[in-house]
């Protein structure tokens, strides 16, 4: 049931939300005194534009974040200086100018890509040292500006007519409470993210006030609530296989409902029996549920052995994996299908999965560069197969932006890359189980000519299109190597970048929007993964068909005509034909 608890990612993240409890805790009680809710929400969130010039320009998310967040606590401190009844107006507005600048710089100037989202979001799974370094010195902070100005903050938040008389000046005090909470809530983003900050900083300490009244126990109370929620969160997110930070949100919540509830329902015995039942209970019943919860996401084999855990990070990895395995492998396949892997966060299972595996196989070149923290973290010991690596053309990838590679990620859209990264997969199976090498082989050797036969077959048909009607035109630039393969012409994407991160701006899709209509082009090709408006509608002004579908980054489900490599390909490959001729003709491959 504590399993978890083992693993050095779950470790690493415990330190963190104990570290991060001091500062929340103290900071919070004081963020609920003055009435600053809103506004420790509001500073962590505004972080949005920091966090994207950070991943655009390749500094620390940490320091971008906080010149920005510093910047609105500055903002709001200037425009409250002289209406200090007013900060929830203030700090709207203040936060309504860093979500523009935010939005323009993802758009227009960077593309936004994941290491934005995780820290929008949170992912107590990738916490480094450095991430321990800040919650302590914001822990740090927080204590020595508490015992140096907590006493005008009192008085300041309490009558600040009477504490002018007495000689606090509320200026610099409350600009220094602001910049604390700004420091608090960065702090906060590797572990629960800037959109949740607030579940570390407010929600424990509403919680405890509840029940408690005097200013001392209240700040104990908050540090040792936010410290269990957090640790409780993390553990119930393993159990669950759900988002660390959202579940420490979800629990925080919970534990101030059933303390409401307990106060409204008995006040004569709020404070000694029926609030901590009513808690005990409910966190009982949220261990309760988390009991059992999670499962297995591999494959297992019937043999009566023990099959080889693998873990793979895309759903074509793991459907090459279990061609090539067989029943003598349990694949756990980390991405599900129509999963994007460009935005995907880890989950508790995949570390645990990890922690297991003997061989691990990723794609490469940054499409799953995530996968790297979850091996090292995750304490186990596998062999990694980046399989990018064993390609023998290699296109070139974008030279700027967040996602930047040197390769483009999208390397089995050519069969023959596929086909040479079977040696590599066959050999690592190998090595880690050498019983089975003549099974491994005879696997690889029957999926080799599987893979012959889709590349000829797309050869094919492609080639029975004339070349001035093969023109493509996609959600994002995934069929480069496709393209190069079987000599069809990359007009343009609706997202003009490798990644799915990046924005269309309204310049970019009236510049797409010309050349479809230069170009003659038929058919636009929106991706399973990705929400088909935007194609849809430049379609509908163009002219063009946009009723042919492309599996780009992820096999589709079960049963669906994208459910394997093969068969995806093929859909792909008959899709493009059926776009190119108006819907006149197809593609049909034996031999899969």
């Amino acid at each position: 049931m504590l399993d978890a608890f083992s693993l050095p990612i779950v470790q690493r993240g415990v330190l963190e939300v104990l570290v991060l409890a001091v500062a929340a805790g103290v900071i919070g009680t004081w963020v609920v005194l003055r009435g600053l809710a809103f506004f420790s929400h509001a500073v962590g969130t505004a972080a949005f534009p920091g966090l994207v010039l950070a991943d655009g320009l390749g500094f620390s998310a940490h320091l971008g974040a906080g010149a920005t967040a510093g910047l609105v606590a500055a903002g709001v401190g200037l425009l409250a200086r002289r209406d200090r009844e007013h900060y929830d107006s203030h700090t709207a507005l203040v936060l309504v100018g860093a979500l523009v600048a935010g939005v323009v710089l993802a758009s227009d100037v960077f593309a936004s890509g994941s290491n934005v989202d995780s820290l929008l979001f949170g992912s107590l799974l990738a916490i480094s040292p450095a991430d321990v370094a800040w919650a302590a010195g914001a822990a740090v902070a927080v204590l020595v500006g508490t015992a140096l100005l907590g006493r005008r903050w009192t008085a300041t938040g309490f009558d600040p007519g009477s504490a002018r008389a007495l000689g606090t000046r509320p200026g610099w005090t409350d600009a220094v409470l602001l910049g604390l909470v700004a420091l608090v809530a960065v702090t906060a983003l590797s572990a629960v993210g800037a959109l949740l900050a607030s579940a570390l900083i407010v929600v424990p300490a509403v919680t405890a006030r509840l029940v408690v009244h005097r200013l001392r126990p209240w700040r104990l109370a908050s540090v040792a609530l936010a410290a269990v929620e957090g640790v409780a969160g993390l553990w119930l997110a393993f159990e669950l296989n759900a988002p660390p930070g959202a579940t420490i949100a979800v629990l925080g919540g919970c534990v101030f409902a059933l303390v409401a509830i307990a106060r409204w329902a008995s006040p004569h015995l709020r404070r000694r029996r029926l609030a901590p039942a009513v808690v005990a209970a409910g966190l009982l019943a949220l261990a309760a549920a988390g009991c059992g919860g999670s499962g297995s996401g591999g494959d297992s084999g019937s043999d009566s052995a023990e099959p080889l855990p693998v873990v793979a990070t895309t759903t074509q990895l793991g459907d090459v994996a279990r061609a090539i395995g067989g029943k003598h492998v349990a694949v756990t396949q980390i991405l599900k299908p129509n999963t994007d892997p460009h935005d995907y966060e880890p989950r508790p299972e995949d570390v645990t999965a990890t922690a297991k595996a003997k061989v691990v196989l990723e794609s490469g070149d940054k499409l799953d560069g995530w996968m790297a923290d979850v091996v090292k973290q995750s304490g186990g010991k596998p062999s990694v197969a980046v399989l990018s690596e064993t390609n023998p053309d290699r296109r070139p990838g974008e030279t700027s932006g967040a996602e930047a590679s040197e390769y483009d990620p999208h390397w089995w859209h050519d069969p023959r890359n596929v086909e040479a990264a079977v040696p590599a997969i066959q050999t690592a199976f190998t090595d880690a189980d050498p019983g089975r090498k003549a099974a491994f082989a005879a696997n690889a050797r029957a999926y080799v000519a599987r893979l012959k036969a889709l590349d000829a077959g797309i050869r094919k048909c492609m080639a029975a299109v004339p070349a001035a009607d093969r023109k493509l035109v996609t959600d994002h630039d995934a069929f480069d190597y496709f393209a190069h393969r079987y000599g069809v012409s990359v007009v343009g994407a609706v997202i003009p970048s490798q990644t799915t991160q990046a924005q269309a701006s309204a310049k970019d899709v009236a510049k797409l929007s010309d050349v479809i209509r230069r170009e003659h082009v038929r058919a636009i090709f929106p991706e399973s993964s990705i929400n088909p408006k935007l194609a849809e509608a430049i379609a509908a002004q163009t002219g063009a068909t946009s009723n042919d579908t492309l599996y780009g980054d992820t096999l589709g489900p079960k049963g669906s005509d994208g459910a394997t490599y093969l068969t995806m390909e093929a859909h792909n490959a008959d899709a493009m034909v059926h776009g190119f001729t108006g819907g006149r003709s197809g593609c049909t491959i034996q031999g899969l």
